[in-house]
């Protein structure tokens, strides 16, 4: 090792020489405000400030970004310049023009301005790489300014950039990266083509998405056969319009109580995203009005599983995305709640702290087993990832439902729990337990639990009968 040492030290000098040897220019300026405007990240923060200006892919990859500094700077300064000290190099190695006024006093190994630099434009290509493109240049710029300037030998910043780019890889243990195709789907070879929507009955909810905004005017345009109601209506729809196929436009909600009555009638279902998040939306493949028109056009569709519960024995309550008891709801309307401001997976850690910290555990019999749980997840479906924060859906064809819960009868079991969420290693907590099911039925002791299905919260009770039923719902999707 003392020999490697001295090879990659001669090495240090060999190239900082050559660099000192470099012609002064106008760029000697430059990279000397270049390195000074990195300093505690404040280049890389205000680039993610800027990305996050834009909603969608930008928004994301700026605080992935965000997320891989924090851990390349902790792990650069807090625990690489404290286990592995070493000088800096002379200053009087670089000509006076290139020289800081005021030179760091830490540790030169490892640079952290380098793991700064390489962590974000690592996280951001990962989520855009045209965006990461041209920040890595700028990266590059500030991480050669530290040896430009004096105030880092090479080995430092290679060091920084392989703990920037470890770092920013390492984001994606907690927070996969996105799914750019609709999830699998059963093959539909019958679906109808609606020639201007003519026997199309579309529900709106005029009250879905984040500006409120009614699209029952876009819709009447895109099909003019169409008959377009308001959601009040929905109970009467088959009986006044007898319709050859039902579609809406609204949130999960709206899509859940639709898709219920088109499964019943056997319907096909045409799907017009208009909500906040839409999440059956973006799983089945359709983005917007226009894929749903290009659907309808050409009779292109596919057939999907669903989801029921029956609650004491009543009537099935279809769900297109989860159902849940315990502190389960509370948590998912927390994150959509935090989720604009904070992107996904950082709102569903806050979420989950905060339920979880007040929630009171449920004694309960899992298909005869008992089991004391803090929540329980039951998905349309397997969810990705196999941790307690589910975000995409893969498959809409499996005939299974994925069952997630959080065991309350272990010791510390909340903090064993936050420890494997922080860890990324939740999947093999004790704590935790995974599923995936055609069937499943629950009973809850003491008092009547209330579940939620899609964001609703629905009625209460102690007995909870959950079936996925497989190709229930046929679906227009390009």
């Amino acid at each position: 090792m003392r020999k490697s040492g001295a090879r990659v030290g001669l090495l240090d000098q060999k190239l900082v020489r050559k660099s000192a040897n470099l012609p002064l220019t106008s760029a000697d300026a430059g990279l000397k405000r270049l390195t000074k405007t990195a300093n505690h990240g404040l280049l890389w923060f205000a680039i993610a400030a800027l990305l996050a200006t834009r909603k969608g892919i930008t928004r994301k990859a700026a605080l992935r970004g965000v997320v891989a500094i924090a851990g390349a700077s902790f792990s650069a300064n807090a625990i690489g310049k404290t286990l592995f000290p070493r000088r800096r190099p002379a200053a009087d190695l670089v000509p006076m023009a290139r020289r800081l006024t005021k030179r760091p006093t830490s540790s030169s190994f490892p640079s952290g301005h380098a793991a700064s630099a390489a962590a974000f434009t690592t996280a951001i290509a990962m989520d855009s790489p045209k965006t990461a493109a041209v920040i890595a240049p700028i990266a590059a710029a500030v991480a050669y300014s530290r040896v430009h300037t004096g105030v880092h030998w090479p080995s430092d910043v290679a060091a920084g950039a392989a703990i920037g780019v470890g770092a920013g890889l390492l984001t994606r243990r907690w927070w996969p990266l996105g799914r750019e195709e609709p999830a699998s789907a059963y093959e539909h070879t019958t679906l109808d083509e609606l020639v201007d929507g003519e026997g199309l009955v579309v529900v709106v909810n005029p009250g879905s998405g984040p500006s409120a905004t009614d699209p029952s005017e876009q819709i009447q345009q895109a099909w003019p056969k169409a008959t377009v109601i308001a959601i009040d209506h929905l109970d009467t729809v088959i009986e006044d319009h007898h319709p050859r196929a039902l579609g809406v436009a609204g949130g999960d909600g709206s899509v859940a109580a639709v898709a219920a009555m088109a499964a019943e009638h056997k319907l096909p279902m045409v799907l017009v995203p208009a909500g906040t998040l839409n999440h059956f939306a973006r799983d089945v493949g359709v983005e917007g009005l226009a894929d749903a028109e290009t659907a309808v056009a050409a009779g292109d569709g596919v057939r999907v599983d669903l989801s029921t519960v029956e609650v004491d024995g009543g009537d099935r309550i279809w769900f297109v995305n989860t159902a849940s008891l315990g502190g389960y709801p509370d948590m998912v309307r927390l994150r959509e709640k935090l989720e604009k401001r904070w992107g996904k997976w950082p709102a569903a850690g806050i979420a989950m702290f905060k339920v979880l910290r007040t929630s009171q555990p449920l004694r309960m019999e899992l298909n005869g087993e008992p089991h004391l749980v803090w929540m329980l997840f039951v998905g349309n479906g397997p969810y990705l990832p196999k941790g307690f924060a589910p975000t995409t859906r893969p498959k809409l064809d499996s005939g299974l439902m994925d069952v997630r819960f959080i065991r309350a009868d272990t010791k510390a079991s909340r903090t064993r729990f936050f420890l494997g969420a922080l860890l990324g290693s939740l999947h093999r907590s004790r704590t935790y337990r995974h599923m995936e099911t055609r069937t499943m039925d629950v009973r809850v002791f003491g008092t009547d639990v209330a579940i939620a299905t899609d964001g609703e919260v629905g009625p209460t009770g102690d007995r909870f009968r959950f079936r996925s039923h497989p190709a229930a719902l046929a679906i227009y999707r390009p």
